[in-house]
């Protein structure tokens, strides 16, 4: 998959199509070179799903209000420091 179709990907679709890999590799009965095939397309539907992950999380932001002002404020997990 091109760099540029997986752009396009949504989420869900990559996320499920990493399942389906994972359910082939994990079933065993597949040839060593559709074995290393597979994992070689996972691993890319991995980086995707993680990168598109962590373009949400730096989108998403909170209002809060302080003192009558409406402030917008990067949302943080717990345990993170940013």
């Amino acid at each position: 998959m091109s760099k540029r179709k997986q752009a396009e990907v949504p989420f869900e679709e990559a996320m499920q199509k990493l399942e389906e890999v994972v359910g082939q590799l994990e079933a065993g009965d597949v040839p060593l070179e559709t074995a290393i095939a597979l994992f070689q397309e996972g691993m890319e539907l991995s980086k995707l799903c993680s990168r598109k992950l962590s373009d949400v999380e730096q989108k998403i932001e909170m209002l809060l209000e302080q003192e009558g002002e409406t402030t917008v404020v990067p949302f943080v997990l717990e345990g993170e420091d940013k």
